[in-house]
């Protein structure tokens, strides 16, 4: 248990930030020409109501933090109380803890500080964020939450030394290597083309008065590489006690963990691209954050790796699961009349640990899930396949961006799989 406690102090001031551009824009734009017509001074009066208006949001922010207090209470859950007029109380069951994860917005770093979100398994209200705590303090608060949430998880008692954790690099992604990948994928590649093709086009039949337009919609992919570049910086994966430790960002940092046995799905992904370099992308389906709107993106276990460092991030969290080796058994020859350019790569292996399907061709991917993580096995057959005497097997998991999807596979076979996939479905659910 402990006390009851606010975030740091400098919060309001940080969080009455955003009055200032406001109140820039009204000034400059609707309100100018009513300062003009009494004869007053633009600028003056310009940056003195911006900064009436971040002081009288600092009042609004200052009273409303002086009213939320957050403590962990004698059951290892965590409350949080908040209001003015009309008191709140939340309490998050941390025995259902999904992820802590640390982050730094960019004014808050400037000061500093960070917010902490905790979510735990339940509907998309079920998480709470914390602006903003002084590092040391969130690391430490974290470390806390994932201590109180194993020991009422597993009914321990508490250790001499529960929060000492030191991280163990596992994988790291250099800046080189990031900004090629983002700069070789296939829809950055197309979209960077057809942007050339416009500007051309344009300066060719409407000279250079059509070309503004063009210039700010062709720098569309350059502003997504660069955001993705910003959010991907310093990508690094630890080992800790509580699971992979991620961290990545440039102006606003993100520390989070994944639990291996949240992970329900995992894919290898391989651009076109990136094929040659020998680089993939691993992605995962982690159980409870697939609506959390705080989240930016699928989830990603690596952004850009070799293929062998990829495969050993993947044996972190499925043990004993060896990618290169699973015994896939591909789709016939008549699937090329409804994949026909994929077919080829269109498979599915199931083992007593996992069951895995292969698809894509542009950009091949391997997805995998435990049977323990199996929510639903489904058989499909469309008007094209059923002529062609084909099905698909669907293994459903939590939502999220990983889909194992046996596409345009022989009807005969695809019974006989999905018995034998809930078949082990139950059997791994009955062991102890």
């Amino acid at each position: 248990m402990t006390d009851p406690r606010r975030t740091h102090a400098l919060t309001p001031l940080i969080q009455a930030v955003p009055a200032f551009p406001v109140a820039f824009v009204f000034l400059l734009g609707p309100g100018r020409e009513l300062i003009a017509s009494r004869g007053l001074g633009v600028i003056a009066l310009t940056l003195g109501g911006a900064l009436l208006g971040y002081l009288g949001l600092a009042a609004v922010s200052w009273l409303l933090w002086s009213r939320r207090t957050f403590w962990i209470d004698t059951d290892g859950d965590l409350r949080v109380d908040s209001g003015v007029v009309e008191r709140s109380s939340r309490r998050l069951q941390l025995s259902r803890l999904q992820s802590v994860d640390i982050v730094a917005p960019f004014l808050a770093r400037l000061a500093g500080l960070v917010e902490v979100r905790v979510e735990v398994a339940g509907t998309s209200g079920s998480h709470v964020v914390l602006r903003y705590l002084s590092r040391a303090d969130a690391d430490l608060l974290r470390r806390m939450i994932l201590e109180f949430a194993r020991r009422t998880a597993d009914d321990v008692a508490p250790e001499e030394e529960p929060w000492v954790n030191e991280p163990d690099l596992l994988a790291s992604v250099p800046q080189g290597r990031l900004m090629g990948s983002l700069l070789l994928r296939s829809v950055t590649a197309t979209l960077l083309l057809l942007s050339v093709l416009l500007l051309v086009f344009t300066a060719a039949t409407q000279g250079g008065a059509g070309l503004v337009l063009v210039l700010i919609t062709g720098g569309l992919p350059i502003l997504s590489v660069v955001g993705e570049f910003l959010s991907n910086y310093g990508f690094r994966v630890d080992r800790s006690r509580e699971g992979l430790r991620i961290r990545q960002g440039l102006l606003s940092t993100k520390t989070r963990t994944i639990p291996a046995e949240r992970v329900h799905a995992v894919a290898v992904v391989s651009p076109l691209l990136w094929r040659r370099r020998g680089w993939v992308r691993v992605t995962v389906t982690i159980a409870g954050v697939e609506g959390d709107a705080s989240r930016s993106g699928p989830e990603v276990l690596i952004p850009v790796a070799p293929r062998a460092e990829a495969l050993a991030l993947i044996a972190e969290v499925l043990p004993g699961v060896d990618v290169e080796a699973l015994p896939f058994v591909r789709a016939p020859r008549a699937s090329r009349w409804r994949s026909p350019f994929a077919w080829r790569t269109l498979a599915v292996a199931i083992t007593p640990d996992v069951i895995a399907a292969r698809y894509g061709r542009m950009t091949a991917t391997t997805a995998i899930a435990p049977h323990s993580h199996v929510q639903s096995v489904r058989v499909t057959q469309g008007a094209w396949e059923r002529r062609l005497g084909l099905a698909s097997l669907h293994a459903d998991t939590a939502p999220g961006p990983v889909h194992v999807v046996a596409r345009h596979l022989d009807q005969a076979l695809v019974r006989p799989l999905a018995d034998q996939e809930i078949a082990l479905v139950h059997r791994v659910r009955r062991m102890p």
